[in-house]
């Protein structure tokens, strides 16, 4: 039972390790380390540790054609490192809520796009699953108390749901082609290429690995040291998410991976309310049933030629 679902429990591991990071890089960025700065150490600390485990393991396989590497390049600048640059631009001008609401409009995106575009035909059942998702993050997110939009944020949340949509797009594509650790290397280092000529490591706050972080919440008082916490997001919030997801295209498509991937803001309030005692309503809860019961519906839905 397991095995014939596993590249869904991929993606759920994914959601789950992607919602777990938001808690942990909460801490560090309240401890005074700039999103755009964290977001660097990620990307660059994860493409590191990649490169070489790759390299040890099987080098040859890091080699790429010329048809390749468009696809390689488009995946790191549009599937990781726009993605995390226009939902930082997103949520400085909007209230989270909507931000989060506007980028996971990317299964959306996604099922268009297959329909209109590459003119496959997308089921009845994809589009209610969809459909439901979408109702039940506006739950989760309480849109309603947020509705104060700034027109740059906007323009920005939606460029993150279609770069959210290539990454899946893009992933989907490749996965048929190149294994799941060669595709973090690439797209990765060509994201840490982005961010270091964008911010030079010259100028990089090191000071921030030695200093001491409080846990907050139910760990309030509790002091580690930065480097933890920062190793935490490069490994368990960057390495094994990503591999898991890339993993999980690997065997479904990108609209009902991208379905899935709406698990991420439930289990990020989830961890939000039993870490941070951040609170958690009836509403939400309502809202957490309809994604799942969406996700249900979008997973058992085909999508054929």
């Amino acid at each position: 039972m397991l095995k014939s679902h596993r590249f869904e429990v991929f993606l759920f591991f994914g959601a789950l390790t992607f919602a777990f990071n938001g808690v942990v890089a909460k801490l560090v960025l309240e401890a005074g380390l700039d999103t755009w700065r964290l977001t660097e150490i990620r990307c660059t600390g994860a493409f590191v540790i990649m490169f070489a485990v790759v390299l040890a393991r099987k080098a040859k396989s890091l080699l790429i054609t010329r048809d390749e590497l468009p696809l390689l390049l488009a995946f790191g600048v549009i599937g990781i490192a726009a993605v995390q640059i226009f939902y930082f631009v997103a949520i400085a001008r909007l209230h989270v809520s909507i931000g989060l609401i506007i980028e996971f409009t990317a299964p959306i995106w996604i099922a268009l796009w297959l329909r209109f575009v590459m003119k496959k035909e997308v089921s009845k059942l994809m589009w209610w699953g969809l459909s439901l998702g979408f109702v039940g993050l506006m739950m989760v997110a309480q849109v309603w108390k947020g509705l104060t939009l700034n027109g740059i944020g906007v323009i920005a949340a939606f460029i993150d749901a279609f770069a959210l949509a290539g990454y899946f797009l893009l992933g989907e594509r490749l996965g048929k082609k190149k294994d799941s650790d060669v595709m973090m290397v690439w797209g990765l280092g060509v994201a840490s290429v982005l961010f270091a000529i964008a911010f030079p490591w010259w100028s990089y706050p090191f000071h921030i690995f030695t200093q001491k972080m409080d846990l907050h919440g139910r760990f309030a008082g509790h002091m580690w040291s930065g480097w933890i916490l920062i190793l935490w997001v490069v490994v368990m919030g960057t390495i094994v998410p990503y591999f898991c997801v890339i993993s999980g295209l690997k065997g479904l498509s990108a609209a009902k991976s991208s379905v899935i991937g709406m698990l991420e803001p439930i289990l990020a309030g989830v961890f939000g309310w039993w870490w941070l005692n951040e609170a958690f309503t009836g509403i939400q809860l309502v809202g957490a049933f309809v994604v799942l019961v969406g996700i249900y519906l979008a997973d058992r839905a085909k999508t054929t030629s």
